[in-house]
């Protein structure tokens, strides 16, 4: 579905990141550990195609047509700010991101409703951003990136705003989304528990001193789908947030 080979970028002369290798098929869910500064955000803007990379091959899914008939974009992005259109509703701000797509105005309410209702939301389609709770705007991010029903998912630190609780929650909402529309995603995240909840496989990108980062280590989550909330204090996954933090460098890169 998403597949790199050798990729880098480069700002200039200072090179971010180099040698990344990535394959991620149909309806997984990858996600990109690290500490600040390491490139994470830069190598998911290059995947994305909003960056050209100085190296390497990428190959993306093209864009298609979904099974309701509407065009069906390759790539969809959530990032850390909801960043909702704050003079348009929620609702609003829904039916602009779909007729942006494409997509029939007669389909915008089946692919919009189920989502909302899924999250919490089905009373709120009304409300302005700024009416909204943090936790509320990320679920309308949620659903606004999903109603497109995008091939790939990218998605930038989407819960590090709101309360750990709460991203507990939002992070199951997610993983419901995803399975519910079939979306393979690719999340970048600081959170190396979220990063094991959630993937099914994790990369730790880091850098030594000056040098290009790169994946010091693969890690594959073999736990069983759907997550349940126990599966958070599993053994398994204790031991593997273990073997992550082992080997990501213990102070912030530069």
């Amino acid at each position: 579905m998403i597949r790199a080979r050798g990729l880098a970028y480069a700002f200039g002369e200072r090179p971010v990141f180099a040698g990344v290798d990535l394959e991620v098929l149909a309806g997984e869910v990858c996600a990109v550990v690290g500490p600040s500064g390491c490139g994470k955000t830069t190598l998911l803007r290059v995947l994305a195609g909003l960056l050209e990379p100085s190296a390497g091959s990428l190959a993306r899914p093209g864009a298609d047509t979904a099974p309701d008939g509407a065009p069906r974009p390759a790539v969809g992005v959530a990032f850390q700010d909801p960043r909702l259109l704050p003079w348009m509703s929620l609702r609003a701000n829904l039916d602009f991101a779909l007729e942006a797509t494409g997509c029939p105005r007669a389909l915008w309410e089946s692919r919009t409703a189920p989502l909302l209702e899924r999250v919490g939301l089905d009373q709120a389609g009304a409300l302005m951003p700024g009416e909204l709770s943090g936790g509320m705007a990320q679920r309308a991010a949620l659903v606004r990136a999903l109603a497109i029903r995008p091939r790939v998912l990218l998605l930038d630190e989407p819960f590090s705003a709101v309360d750990p609780l709460l991203r507990e929650a939002l992070q199951d909402d997610l993983l419901q989304l995803l399975r519910d529309t079939g979306t393979t995603a690719v999340l970048v995240t600081h959170d190396v528990g979220e990063a094991l909840y959630l993937a099914d496989q994790v990369l730790v990108m880091a850098r030594d001193g000056g040098a290009a980062a790169t994946i010091r280590e693969r890690v594959a989550v073999d736990l069983p789908r759907p997550r349940q909330p126990e599966l958070r204090h599993d053994p398994r996954l204790l031991a593997m947030a273990s073997k992550v933090r082992g080997v990501m460098p213990r102070r912030r890169s530069h």
